[in-house]
């Protein structure tokens, strides 16, 4: 009975001091300092908090059990080390039933429980619009990104990254590199396709990427809530100017969408690109003509 009574008041002051920690957070910390979060901003996409929840979430009660772990861990070394003058070895048991039972359960509760809210996570963001607002064709090639604005029947065409001959080494011309134009606060579907090797289109701050794949169709469902400019970027090694493959996403107003979609129809700018352009194509066996061919 003593016992619980000191238990009841140590956790007083923890709980105390937890929630003025965690009430003391920035928008940052308590989104596990992933990027796409701003102080009195709202969330990028409709789906960054719930990526954050998961990763954060995650992280907490994996750092709980950790604490436990070391905690039990430190606890056995201290309660039983080997005390000046004992000798020979401690009574050696066989097993704990109950112990044993604890560390087989409770693995298969965070295993079962990361993976069901896994699952429940990933079934959401996967899930396509039945009726999206805008529909986008990302076409991706070795190193740069082309872009079909499907509805509007109009598209542009990206040139890998540019190194900035002023600026400092490694810098590169932003103002060079492929844009992609996204409505606010619509319902974006996004097919990704690859002309040669598989690449993979990752917009940072929307904490979401997906491969794009020779001969396949992926998609990406998205609503764009925050007017910005984020990066982009190929998250699979894809040869040598991979770390050259970037590009921008431009999230304005539907007016702003609207005039821009106007500049590239009067730029020429008009009917879709295709995956014509195909380095596998001119591989040995895919019907490219050899030497001996053309001897």
């Amino acid at each position: 009975m003593r016992m619980n009574h000191r238990l009841r008041w140590a956790a007083i002051p923890i709980a105390a001091t937890l929630t003025i920690f965690l009430a003391g957070c920035s928008t940052a910390q308590l989104n596990g300092y992933l990027p796409g979060f701003e102080e009195g901003q709202e969330a990028v996409t409709n789906q960054t908090e719930r990526v954050s929840g998961l990763w954060t979430t995650s992280w907490i009660v994996l750092l709980i059990v950790g604490i436990i772990t070391w905690g039990l861990t430190i606890w056995t070394v201290v309660v039983y080390r080997r005390r000046k003058g004992q000798t020979g070895l401690p009574p050696q048991l066989r097993y704990n039933m109950p112990i044993e039972i604890f560390y087989t359960v409770v693995p298969l509760i965070l295993v079962v429980g990361f993976f069901a809210f896994t699952a429940r996570d990933q079934a959401a963001i996967e899930a396509r619009f039945d009726a999206p607002d805008v529909q986008i064709e990302v076409q991706a090639k070795q190193w740069a990104w082309d872009f079909n604005y499907v509805d509007e029947d109009v598209y542009s065409a990206g040139v890998q990254a540019q190194p900035d001959p002023d600026g400092e080494t490694g810098a590169i011309l932003q103002d060079e590199l492929p844009v992609l134009v996204l409505p606010v606060d619509q319902k974006i579907e996004i097919a990704l396709e690859a002309r040669d090797v598989i690449h993979s289109f990752w917009v940072i701050d929307f904490l979401y990427k997906k491969d794009l794949v020779p001969g396949k169709t992926n998609y990406m469902s998205v609503i764009p809530e925050r007017i910005g400019t984020y990066a982009g970027k190929c998250a699979e090694l894809c040869g040598e100017y991979h770390s050259l493959m970037l590009f921008n996403v431009e999230v304005v107003s539907q007016e702003d969408y609207d005039t821009y979609i106007a500049s590239l129809r009067a730029a020429g700018n008009e009917g879709q690109l295709d995956n014509e352009f195909d380095r596998n194509q001119t591989q040995p066996g895919t019907g490219a003509p050899t030497a001996q061919e053309d001897n």
